[in-house]
């Protein structure tokens, strides 16, 4: 049988998807928070969702245990339930559709702009709006904003909530070129609320851990509610003797944050901007190589100043020389994968049906995430480019 080095050695990776930018300082604060000996949720998550809520530039940001907990947190604040339909693109992590089907409602899949732009298109939204519709959900694509004044003004007209899944969209701002109202903007304070995830592979990155923004008082009040088991206090209250007891206002759950990751997370928020500066750069290192290739589509080219450089997505002229572009990066030692496949097409999803979904298949059967994180070097990203170019000349 194998033992346990051979095991991990299958796993090294040479140039992984994506690394951490970790060191002394999250070092520091993790043991501040072991010295002090509160690790549930308490001053750490406070100081965090201020220093958050001040980048974002919105009136409340309350810190949950995951991204999936922002999104099943969000779509109860703004009274998704059963009986009730939400928009959303096919092309997103699963999490939005879960969240969806487990409040109740029903998730309608939309179709993306094209390969180049893989966010959901404005018009596929004002299509799909009936009745029933209760919530638009948008996913700012590695980083990079959807058509949100179109968006959010067919939300307005229509009555519908704006979530924003802004998972990927940390530290970017929307650069609206006719200078609207949303221009300058945060990613994540542009709709009725956003959300956010600090899993391991995200620009922000504490290991688990999510936010929930918004500039609406009474949002932000079920939130919190629903956050913690619908107490009326938490026991870090009680612990600084604002308490005594506690009540339960609403049915809720534990999705609370915990002080460790929160201290890890207020360290990364100081190195956000210079990390997404770097990854923008990369990214543009990356364009620079693969504008060589025929028929490769880069999504958001020129584009690198309205993003926060999450993603390195790159669209293969087909289905094989997709494969071919993954089998010589991981023959390599290189990590890629898929960003992301079909929502509608998976299995837990049939019953509800797709419609015209042509741009998102046709992504998610060609397109190959490279790896990006800020400590790559600008020679592994020319590998990576060299590697794919030979394996699909």
């Amino acid at each position: 049988m194998p033992n346990e080095r051979t095991i991990l050695s299958t796993c090294e990776w040479r140039i992984p998807l994506s690394d951490l930018d970790y060191g002394a300082e999250e070092e520091e604060a993790a043991l501040r928070v072991v010295r002090s000996k509160w690790l549930s949720a308490g001053p750490e998550v406070e100081a965090f969702e201020r220093e958050f809520a001040a980048l974002i530039g919105v009136r409340h940001a309350i810190a949950v245990a995951n991204g999936t907990a922002a999104l099943h947190l969000s779509y109860l604040a703004v009274g998704v339930g059963p009986g009730d339909e939400v928009i959303q693109p096919a092309i997103n992590f699963v999490a939005a559709a879960n969240m969806t089907v487990a409040v109740g409602a029903t998730p309608v899949f939309a179709e993306i702009l094209g390969l180049g732009e893989p966010t959901i298109a404005p018009a596929e939204v004002e299509r799909s709006i009936t009745p029933r519709t209760k919530a638009v959900v948008v996913m700012h694509y590695g980083g990079y904003p959807c058509r949100m004044v179109e968006i959010e003004r067919i939300c307005r007209e229509r009555g519908v909530s704006l979530i924003e899944d802004a998972c990927h969209g940390v530290g970017a701002r929307y650069l609206d070129e006719d200078k609207g109202r949303l221009d300058g903007k945060m990613l994540g304070s542009l709709g009725d609320i956003g959300c956010f995830s600090f899993f391991s592979n995200k620009n922000l990155a504490t290991g688990e851990g999510g936010m929930v923004v918004t500039d609406q008082d009474d949002v932000a009040h079920r939130v919190r509610l629903l956050r913690s088991h619908g107490m009326t206090t938490l026991t870090w209250d009680r612990h600084q003797g604002h308490a005594s007891s506690y009540g339960v206002a609403a049915n809720g759950y534990n999705y609370r944050l915990d002080d460790l990751h929160a201290a890890l997370g207020r360290v990364q928020l100081r190195k956000l901007a210079k990390n997404n500066e770097r990854r923008r750069g990369l990214v543009e290192e990356y364009w620079r190589h693969l504008a060589l290739f025929p028929r490769w589509v880069l999504p958001f080219v020129g584009k690198s100043a309205a993003g926060s450089g999450h993603l390195m997505a790159v669209v293969a002229p087909g289905i094989e020389k997709r494969a071919q572009a993954a089998h010589a990066l991981k023959e390599a030692r290189i990590q890629t994968s898929l960003h992301y496949p079909c929502v509608a097409d998976f299995e837990a999803f049939h019953r509800f049906g797709s419609g015209r979904l042509k741009h998102s298949r046709t992504f998610a059967d060609r397109a190959i995430t490279l790896p990006l994180f800020p400590t790559l070097r600008a020679e592994q990203v020319e590998e990576v480019c060299r590697l794919i170019r030979e394996a699909c000349a």
